[in-house]
């Protein structure tokens, strides 16, 4: 596997440990999440034909969507849906996606500060 940093790759192997000692499952790799979708322009055109007949079309895309991709998800010994990060440091853009991450999911996105040691 290609992992963006020697911490990443050192984490991903250590959960991948964690799973096959059973202390996790359902191990996944860049989650994405859907922050804010895309903006189109309204449209006045209609779908004539396929599953989409009769249903308005997008318009111009004005935004794109906002997403976050977290670098692991899964579930832990409890239960619980662990979303994580490895960091070096924390840039603004992604302070804001967590802060999203947790106002529109209710998920707290768990830090790892990386090392490669």
């Amino acid at each position: 596997m290609t992992y963006d940093s020697k911490a990443e790759a050192m984490r991903g192997r250590e959960l991948e440990l964690l799973q096959a000692a059973g202390k996790i499952e359902k191990l996944q790799r860049q989650v994405k999440f859907t922050l804010i979708p895309a903006q189109y322009e309204l449209s006045d055109q209609v779908y004539t034909r396929g599953k989409l007949k009769g249903q308005p079309k997008r318009g111009k895309l004005i935004e794109r969507e906002v997403v976050y991709t977290a670098d692991f998800v899964y579930i832990n010994e409890n239960g619980e849906k662990i979303v994580e990060d490895v960091k070096g440091f924390a840039t603004k853009d992604y302070i804001l996606k967590r802060k999203l991450m947790l106002f529109f999911f209710g998920i707290r996105v768990h830090e790892i500060r990386g090392r490669t040691r």
